[in-house]
C-alpha cells in the first residue's frame, strides 16, 4: 500500500475498475486516544465492527488494550494479532467449545451471559478436572431500551430487570468479580440512553442485593453521518460517569465501555465508479453485498462526494444507488447528495465505512473489493479534531472540507 494524498488522487491516477477501500490510520489512532484518555474507565474495542488486524494494531497503539470479542474466531484473531491484549467474550450465547477454548487456550477470563443456562455452561466449560474456576469475571447482560438509538439491540439478548435477581445472585456465587452489562443500541443519539439504562442497573442491583464489581455500559457511541449529528462524546462520558458514581456498587468497582463504530467509522471510505445513470439513480460497482450493506438494508445514509479534478458547480441532487449484482435488493435508497451533473465514468467517494462496511462484504455474484490504499487526508466526517497537537486536546467538529 502506498499513501496518496486523498481519494481524488487515487481516482485520477489509478482509474480503478473495482472499488477501492481507503484507510486512514491517523483517524482511528485519534479516536482511540480520545477514548483511552477521556472515558472515565476502561474502553474495549468491539471487534465485530471491523476485524482488520491493521486496525487492531492502530487501536492498540492509541491506548486500547482491551477487546470485546464475540466469537472464537475473533478470540483467535485478536490473540494472534495482539498477544498481550485483554479479551472479553461479550456475546451472551456461546457454544460450549468456544468457551472452553477461550478460557483454557487463550486466557479469556471475562464472559457475559443473560440466563442460568449460559451461566451453567460457562462454569462447566471453564472447570478443570471437575473443579470450578475461581478467576472468572461474569457480566450479566441486562435488557435496556434502544429508544434513543438508530438501530435497536433490545430484543435478542438481555434479562429484564424484573427477572435479573436470581441470575445476578447465581453469577455472584460463581464469579470472582460480578459485572452488569447492557447495550443501548447502535448510534445512540442522546446521552440519556445511558443514564436511563444505568437507572435500570441500579434497580437490578437493589433487587438482587449483590455486590457488583464491574459496570459495562456497552457500545452505541455515535459517529457523524448525514442527518445524524449528535452532541460531543465528552457529554456522553460526563453523563455516564455521573450516573455510575451514584450506583450502589463496590467502592472499587470498574466502569467499562465497548465502542465499535465510534472507534472505526472514520477509519475507512470507499471509492466507487459510476457505471450508468438512469435519472436520479446511479449504478455503481459496490453495493448491498459489499461495503454498503447498511445503506441497503437499514437505509443508512453515508456522506458521498464526486471526485473530479475540476470541481462541479452543479446544484446538489439526491441520488439512489444500484449495486453491481443481478439482485433487485442491491439497492441503496439514500438520498446521497451529489452534484446534479454526475455521469457514467465518474468516481465517487463514500465515507464513514470503517464500521461494519468492510466487515459485511461478501463475494456474491463474483463482485469483490479491489485494492486497499492508505490515505493521509481527513475523513469526510469527524467527531474528533486535534486543536492543540502538543497537548493532544480533542474536541468535536463538523464536516471536514478537503
Amino acid at each position: 500500500m502506498h499513501k496518496p494524498y486523498n481519494a481524488l488522487g487515487v481516482a485520477r491516477d489509478a482509474r480503478p475498475s473495482q472499488p477501492v477501500t481507503l484507510v486512514r490510520p491517523h483517524a482511528a489512532l485519534r479516536a482511540a486516544r480520545f477514548f483511552a484518555q477521556k472515558f472515565p474507565g476502561t474502553s474495549m474495542y468491539a471487534v465485530k465492527a471491523n476485524p482488520s488486524p491493521d486496525l487492531l494494531r492502530v487501536l492498540w497503539d492509541g491506548g486500547i488494550k482491551t477487546y470485546d470479542v464475540a466469537s472464537i474466531a475473533e478470540v483467535r484473531l485478536v490473540r494472534a494479532t495482539l498477544p498481550e491484549a485483554t479479551l472479553c467474550f461479550m456475546h451472551p450465547v456461546k457454544p460450549f467449545e468456544s468457551v472452553f477454548e477461550a478460557y483454557h487456550t487463550h486466557g479469556v477470563r471475562v464472559f457475559s451471559l443473560d440466563g442460568m443456562d449460559e451461566l451453567e455452561k460457562i462454569v462447566e466449560a471453564t472447570s478443570t478436572d471437575g473443579v470450578a474456576a475461581t478467576d472468572l469475571t461474569l457480566c450479566v447482560r441486562l435488557r435496556v431500551s434502544s429508544s434513543h438509538s438508530k438501530l435497536s439491540l433490545a430484543s435478542k439478548f438481555g434479562v429484564g430487570v424484573e427477572d435479573a435477581a436470581p441470575v445476578l445472585m447465581a453469577a455472584r456465587q460463581a464469579a470472582d468479580a460480578l459485572g452488569i452489562c447492557f447495550h443501548v443500541g447502535s448510534q445512540a443519539m442522546s446521552p440519556a440512553a445511558y443514564s436511563d439504562a444505568l437507572a435500570l442497573v441500579r434497580a437490578a442491583i437493589v433487587a438482587a442485593g449483590v455486590t457488583v464489581d464491574v459496570v459495562d455500559v456497552g457500545g452505541g457511541f455515535p459517529s457523524i453521518y448525514p442527518g445524524m449529528e449528535p452532541t460531543g462524546l465528552q457529554r456522553y462520558f460526563d453523563v455516564i460517569h455521573a450516573a455510575f458514581e451514584d450506583l450502589p456498587v463496590s467502592y472499587s468497582a470498574e466502569l467499562w465501555c465497548e465502542p465499535g463504530r465510534a472507534l472505526c467509522a472514520e477509519y475507512a471510505s470507499l471509492i466507487v465508479r459510476v457505471e450508468k445513470r438512469r435519472g436520479d439513480t446511479l449504478f455503481i460497482n459496490d453495493g448491498a453485498y459489499g461495503a454498503l450493506f447498511d445503506a441497503a438494508h437499514v437505509d443508512w445514509r453515508f456522506p458521498a462526494e464526486l471526485l473530479r479534478e475540476v470541481p462541479s458547480h452543479a446544484k446538489p441532487l439526491g441520488f439512489s444507488f444500484y449495486g453491481p449484482t443481478c439482485d433487485d435488493m442491491d439497492f441503496m435508497r439514500g438520498p446521497f447528495m451529489l452534484p446534479a451533473d454526475v455521469q457514467a465514468g465518474d468516481y465517487l467517494e463514500i465515507g464513514m465505512l470503517g464500521a461494519y462496511g468492510c466487515a459485511m462484504r461478501t463475494a456474491f455474484n463474483g463482485f469483490t473489493n479491489g485494492d486497499t490504499q492508505v490515505a493521509g487526508d481527513e475523513p469526510m466526517e469527524s467527531a474528533y479534531v486535534v486543536t492543540e497537537p502538543s497537548r493532544e486536546v480533542v474536541t468535536p467538529m463538523r464536516r471536514v472540507k478537503r
